[in-house]
């Protein structure tokens, strides 16, 4: 349990860097003590909400590979946004952060990989047994 909710932090902490990173780049004008505008503040708190809420935070790696969505479409596509500005940006704010993130990303994707290729065999086999 104590691991799920470590885990939880850290992704929080990610995307709360991100946040505001972008913020800080591409938005002028008031700003909160984090330094986030009332747009920003408002995608913080629903991704931290969200990562509260996750079912499957024991299990998964990233938002981006798991298999339910649980973002609503709008505020998907604004934490795209903020991933694909920040991300790139983070080798050079955060560079452990960012490397932990490549490695972990590259194992999640073949431990995916690998997943979807036993259930294709299995649904082979049970389909030449027919």
């Amino acid at each position: 349990m104590r691991r799920t909710e470590n885990k939880r932090d850290k992704e929080k902490q990610v995307v709360s860097l991100m946040i505001r990173l972008y913020c800080r780049k591409k938005h002028d004008g008031h700003k909160d003590e984090e330094g986030l505008c009332e747009e920003c503040r408002a995608m913080h708190d629903y991704a931290a909400l969200r990562a509260d809420k996750c079912p499957f935070m024991e299990t998964k790696t990233f938002c981006s590979n798991c298999r339910v969505h649980c973002y609503r479409p709008e505020m998907r596509e604004k934490i795209r946004s903020v991933m694909r500005f920040a991300g790139p940006c983070m080798i050079l704010y955060h560079p452990v952060m960012a490397l932990r993130h490549a490695v972990s990303s590259i194992r999640e994707k073949k431990r995916i990989a690998r997943e979807e290729e036993i259930q294709a065999e299995n649904l082979r086999e049970r389909n030449s047994e027919q």
